[in-house]
């Protein structure tokens, strides 16, 4: 694949990914408010795949392209696990 261009099954990942602990615990990644992200990119993100997650979302909000995400909800199943 190019590696510019966005795996779909990646982005459906993204899409459905929620928050595991704290404040926002449950929440869709995608709908947790910027400043939580400017927060942990200031303090670091966590390590792994929920790291690497709240890293692509931030960079999505910072582009204000979050909506994509909701848009593939609307459109899509959730993954299975």
């Amino acid at each position: 694949m190019n590696p510019l261009q966005p795996d779909p099954a990646q982005l459906l990942e993204l899409a459905y990914a929620k928050m595991p602990f704290g404040k926002y615990e449950g929440i869709f990644l995608s709908d947790i408010p910027e400043p939580y992200y400017v927060w942990f990119s200031q303090k670091g993100f966590p390590q792994g795949k929920l790291g690497n997650q709240m890293r692509q979302v931030h960079e999505l909000k910072i582009n204000s392209l979050e909506g994509l995400l909701r848009q593939i909800r609307l459109r899509y199943p959730a993954p299975k696990k």
